[in-house]
């Protein structure tokens, strides 16, 4: 079921899961060109609780408030975080968010096995957009010229465990919340 954007709730909601995509990027284990965050749980719950639209929305919400200058990206925020080499994961965090949306809203009772499922089917446009970023970007503006592979193993080998762990926590979360999601946005949507 698509939920409308038009509701109060709805709303509060795509603000909400705006700013914890922001509480996750300051939840970080530097390793290499790329930290590993806690972003992508937010990324994964927004699609999941809210649907493709909210969740999409939600996401790109977060994009508009870094790009606008206020520091809620990982390494700040402004305009000029578009040349940053990892910027191409944050435009996967909105397709990610709508996919997994999609994904849950194509089933009639998701479970468990669902929301993990969509969870890592969400992973390949973060993954997807974020390598072919960094690896156009370390050899365009950025300046250095490093080979495909280095990109690969530096921009998803060495973090997609960590991101695929997360699939199983942020679809047990999902598995609990989505009903009572469910119910508050429909209730809203009737009110509304």
């Amino acid at each position: 079921m698509r939920y409308p954007v038009s509701s109060p709730l709805s709303l509060l909601l795509v603000a909400l899961f705006a700013a914890l995509t922001a509480v996750g990027a300051y939840i970080k284990i530097p390793l290499t060109v790329d930290p590993f965050t806690l972003q992508i749980a937010f990324v994964y719950l927004s699609g999941a609780l809210l649907g493709s639209r909210l969740g999409a929305l939600s996401q790109l919400v977060y994009l508009g408030v870094g790009l606008a200058g206020f520091p809620v990206f990982t390494s700040g925020g402004g305009i000029s975080y578009i040349f940053k080499p990892t910027f191409g994961y944050l435009i996967g965090f909105v397709l990610a968010s709508y996919l997994i949306g999609r994904m849950i809203e194509a089933r009639k009772d998701p479970r468990f096995r669902d929301f993990l499922l969509a969870n890592i089917c969400g992973l390949l446009p973060v993954y997807g957009c974020g390598v072919f970023y960094l690896y156009v970007s370390l050899n365009t503006w950025v300046g250095e010229t490093v080979t495909f592979w280095y990109v690969f193993v530096s921009g998803f080998v060495l973090n997609v465990l960590g991101d695929f762990l997360l699939c199983f926590v942020a679809a047990y979360v999902a598995a609990r919340l989505y009903k009572t999601f469910r119910r508050g946005l429909c209730t809203s949507a009737v009110q509304g």
